[in-house]
């Protein structure tokens, strides 16, 4: 009996024993592919997978901690913006307390000067109308050594001054 082979013609392919030999390999190789690499690449997969997931959850997790920590910082200056409005505040009270303060020093100073003043002005005048009342004496005195032509005794002579400046110190015109 003769071998024969058998050809099969289906369109464009024919199967042949170089075919079946091909299409065994084949799957010998998805069978070794399956059983011993597909496993660790899959597993590799997985785990380059989870660590991605990983990764989008920490970069998640920072992103919202960033957001947090920008809140934060926002509150943070707008307290000190806060706070710098009330310092200015107390320090442009102070500023016009202050300047109070040396107008009041201000004034009091004018207020002594000026009472300082006034005393010396009436020291001055007393001084003033004295010099004046010796010269009036003198004068005095003179007018009557010259009326009466003779020299008053001392006791007479004071007598004399005196109620001349009475008299004079009685009169409208007198400096007071």
């Amino acid at each position: 009996m003769a071998l024969a082979i058998v050809y099969l013609e289906a369109g464009l392919l024919s199967i042949n024993g170089t075919l079946i030999a091909e299409l065994i390999a084949f799957l010998l190789m998805l069978g070794v592919l399956a059983k011993w690499v597909y496993p660790p690449i899959v597993r590799a997969a997985e785990a380059r997978q989870k660590q991605i997931k990983a990764q989008l959850d920490q970069a998640e997790k920072a992103r919202q901690e960033a957001e947090q920590r920008l809140e934060e910082a926002s509150a943070a200056i707008q307290e000190a913006r806060q706070e710098a409005g009330r310092i200015i505040e107390r320090a442009n009270r102070a500023a016009e307390r202050i300047q109070q303060e040396a107008q009041e020093k201000a004034r009091e100073e004018a207020r002594r000067i000026v009472e300082a003043a006034r005393r010396d002005i009436d020291a001055e005048r007393q001084r003033a109308i004295q010099a004046i009342r010796l010269q009036m004496a003198d004068l005095v005195t003179d007018a009557v050594r010259k009326i009466v032509g003779e020299s008053l005794d001392g006791e007479r002579h004071r007598k004399l001054i005196e109620a001349t400046i009475e008299q004079v110190e009685k009169e409208p015109s007198a400096p007071q």
